[in-house]
């Protein structure tokens, strides 16, 4: 079985439990399609081969005594550059953390390993992982496998393009305005942003996160399958005191009616008509899955609290970040700082008070539209996937990248899940939709996803083009 890459991770983990296939088996398959396709797409920037082959080699080992490997018992995973590894550096793209050893695993690592995944290898990222597309000094650019001419997305832009090639069944990756759900998006494949609280984070070798990342930013899976992104949130979701914002709520919740809400032109966006089209065909599959859908004219707001958002994330400590940017040297880091310096510095006491206090308000209007819709169907962006590094060709480029983005940046305000399904290509470029619903309902998205999921195309991995 040469081709165990290919497998959604579900079906590999079942082959390996019942012992038709070994994790060793699996691993250096991964390894193999990693060796093929990744100089053409940069998108493992760290890997050690034997230590993934003892990883199987112990998952096997467990098998073989009979006990339980877990859920992804021999599965190979990839884990974003960005988040603590024992012995690996937690670079966040950056020069300046090359010499950020992990001394202990993040929370999520800890978890993979103890649902039996055996980690492959960490994918790159922006630096800071600011931005919408995948660069830097350190690791340097990473390409969309499906177009190279198009970004992978980003901030898990390596993620993205890693599992769209078949490097690992399950990619991990963070989201803080984005950056799990684009690069699903861009790359063709799934995407799911957890509630905050839902995944617990933090890494040791780098210095606690702000307050706005703190209530904003969340790790978890991308696939080429719902079914996988199911599989790995589990696994991925295990509680651990060193987060205290993880809450133990439970994966499946009360059961609520299978209605939509189906919105084309959220808060103004005004989507390009792929877009549009990509959304109302999403709706249609669910209609036919036996779901009720109902188009509105508007969401509740997104603008206001993607602005805020913006404003948590770059404007808290805004000098300090842009003086670390400017000591790294990374042109895109330092055009996503300077770009948005007029819409978040000064950021004051003041200001961050009536911040946090209009969060309060604007989370109420959301989950009281979630009592009435179940979930929101809308785009994920207002473009097609972008050519690659669009936001830094002129002021105009930089301002059409953030505001097509409104979709992704506003729900983490909320601290909101949010889901890409990847519904199709216009051409060869990927096209998606994102389903959103009330905080801890992830079970919700899922439903919905696997409804689209099924009324097209199955997702398969691909190899890299150009």
């Amino acid at each position: 079985m040469q081709d165990l890459w290919r497998l959604p991770a579900a079906d590999l983990a079942l082959l390996i439990k019942t012992r038709k296939v070994s994790a060793k088996e699996a691993a250096a398959s991964a390894l193999a399609r990693l060796d093929a396709v990744n100089p053409k797409i940069n998108a493992v920037v760290d890997h050690r081969p034997e230590a993934v082959l003892a990883q199987a080699s112990a998952i096997d080992a467990a098998i073989g005594r009979g006990e339980d490997a877990g859920p992804l018992g021999g599965v190979p995973v990839t884990v974003k550059v960005n988040i603590d590894q024992a012995g690996f550096a937690t670079t966040n793209g950056l020069k300046l953390n090359r010499e950020a050893i992990a001394a202990t695993n993040s929370p999520v690592i800890d978890n993979l390993y103890k649902a039996g995944a055996v980690i492959l290898g960490r994918t790159n990222c922006p630096a800071f992982s600011y931005r919408w597309f995948t660069t830097n000094l350190v690791h340097g650019d990473t390409k969309n496998p499906r177009d190279p001419g198009i970004t992978p997305g980003g901030s898990s832009g390596g993620a993205g393009a890693a599992v769209a090639a078949g490097i690992g069944h399950i990619a991990h990756g963070t989201d803080i305005a984005g950056s799990i759900r684009y690069p699903a998006y861009a790359c063709g494949v799934h995407g799911l942003r957890p509630t905050i609280g839902r995944i617990p984070a933090f890494n040791a070798a780098l210095p606690e996160r702000t307050i706005g990342p703190q209530i904003s930013a969340v790790s978890g899976p991308l696939a080429r399958t719902i079914g996988d992104l199911r599989i790995a949130l589990a696994a991925m979701s295990a509680g651990d005191f060193r987060d205290p914002w993880w809450v133990p709520a439970p994966l499946e919740g009360p059961p609520r009616p299978r209605r939509v809400a189906m919105c084309l032109n959220p808060d103004g966006l005004e989507p390009v008509p792929e877009v549009k089209a990509a959304v109302a065909d999403a709706g249609k599959r669910l209609e036919r899955a036996g779901w009720i859908v109902e188009e509105i004219a508007d969401t509740p707001p997104l603008r206001e609290p993607a602005n805020l958002q913006t404003k948590l994330w770059l404007g808290d400590s805004y000098e300090a970040q842009l003086e670390a940017a400017e000591r790294e040297g990374d042109p895109g880091a330092l055009a996503c700082l300077r770009g948005n310096r007029t819409k978040v510095f000064p950021f004051d006491a003041a200001a961050f008070s009536k911040a946090l206090t209009r969060r309060a308000t604007l989370t109420r209007e959301w989950l009281e539209f979630f009592e009435k819709y179940p979930v929101l169907l809308m785009p994920v962006s207002g473009e097609l996937p972008f050519p690659d590094h669009l936001d830094r060709k002129d002021d105009a480029s930089f301002a059409r990248v953030w505001h097509a983005q409104l979709p992704q940046i506003a729900i983490p305000f909320m601290g909101l899940p949010g889901l890409t399904v990847s519904t199709g290509l216009v051409g060869r470029i990927p096209v998606g939709v994102q389903l959103v619903s009330g905080r801890y309902r992830e079970d919700l998205c899922l439903a919905a996803g696997e409804a689209i999921e099924a009324g097209g195309t199955p997702s398969a991995a691909i190899d890299p083009v150009g």
